[in-house]
């Protein structure tokens, strides 16, 4: 019948629909490719920066461990290199590498968000700045953690082990050097836990009364991956690393539930909430003038901020 189209031109048409998706599908790729370009570019010229300064780099990766090891009161306890090119590759090459992973990753996750961001709808694009500062925030902030309280304390257990022993401790910049990228990288990636809960709540994957109702299983899964990511097997440095995760899980949680208030046109109680929280903190400051005052307490920057 006229209206009838004949085989020939359904198989032309579906060819040619074929041939629509495929360019749709390779501009895609070029798209991942034009942006992984860019975020390796970006991270070379960060990287190029940072092997100038590679010295003083080092000077702030090193400083922990010297810490550590003056804390054993041995002395003659320093690091040691055993390697012909021990010391090249960890200065000149890894040294900046992981600087610029921490530099960097702002602008390789603006690329990131650049490719996704044309697949989504104008409503959804408004997340590009909460996402970028608060992913980039925390694996920063999560790196901070870890150079100055978790990695610090650990180090200092694992000096300090065998000093009763009268031991030496004299620690190859090699093995110092992995140690320090395991838990500085290890942490900064666990910061993005409220992320991660707050996009999966976002694709309706999780919801915080589900969270909530599996919390405990969550906090198990938690001091599981804080026994695992700390490099001494102690109680102390492993609850370093878990609280603040499970701090971070509640957080991720919170986010969340700010989201499905948005969602059904509700608004968080925001007054009572802050009130809440400034009698809190009054509370905790009193508290902390009482101990200066009364028992010759003193701040420190330091766990536990209050030292006789």
């Amino acid at each position: 019948m006229p209206w009838e189209m004949s085989e020939p031109s359904l198989r032309l048409e579906s060819d040619e629909e074929a041939g629509l998706l495929r360019m749709s599908f390779l501009e895609h790729l070029e798209e991942l490719r034009a942006r992984i370009i860019k975020a390796l570019w970006g991270f070379g010229a960060i990287f190029l920066v940072c092997v100038l300064f590679s010295y003083p780099l080092f000077k702030i990766v090193e400083r922990p461990g010297l810490i550590a090891l003056k804390n054993t009161g041995v002395p003659g306890a320093h690091f040691v290199q055993t390697n012909v090119m021990e010391s090249f590759s960890i200065i000149w090459v890894w040294t900046p590498v992981v600087a610029a992973m921490f530099l960097g990753s702002p602008w390789i996750l603006w690329q990131a968000w650049a490719f996704i961001a044309p697949g989504l709808y104008e409503r959804e694009r408004r997340w590009a700045v909460p996402f970028l500062l608060c992913t980039a925030g925390l694996f920063i902030a999560g790196g901070l953690f870890g150079y100055f309280v978790a990695f610090p304390y650990s180090m200092s257990f694992l000096f300090g082990i065998g000093s009763p022993a009268d031991i030496l401790p004299l620690i190859t910049i090699d093995d110092y050097f992995d140690k320090f990228v395991d838990v500085l990288l290890g942490i900064g990636l666990a910061f993005e836990l409220p992320v991660l809960i707050f996009f999966l709540s976002l694709l309706r994957v999780v919801s915080p009364a589900f969270l909530l109702n599996h919390s405990r299983y969550a906090i198990i899964v938690i001091l599981v991956v804080a026994s695992l990511a700390t490099p001494s097997p102690d109680a102390f440095t492993m609850m370093l690393f878990a609280v603040p995760m499970c701090m971070l899980f509640f957080l991720g949680i919170f986010a969340s539930y700010l989201l499905v208030l948005r969602r059904e046109h509700r608004r968080f109680p925001w007054k009572a909430f802050l009130t809440w929280v400034a009698v809190t903190m009054a509370l905790v400051a009193f508290a902390a003038l009482i101990a200066v005052v009364e028992f010759q307490h003193h701040l420190t920057w330091r766990p536990p901020l209050l030292v006789k």
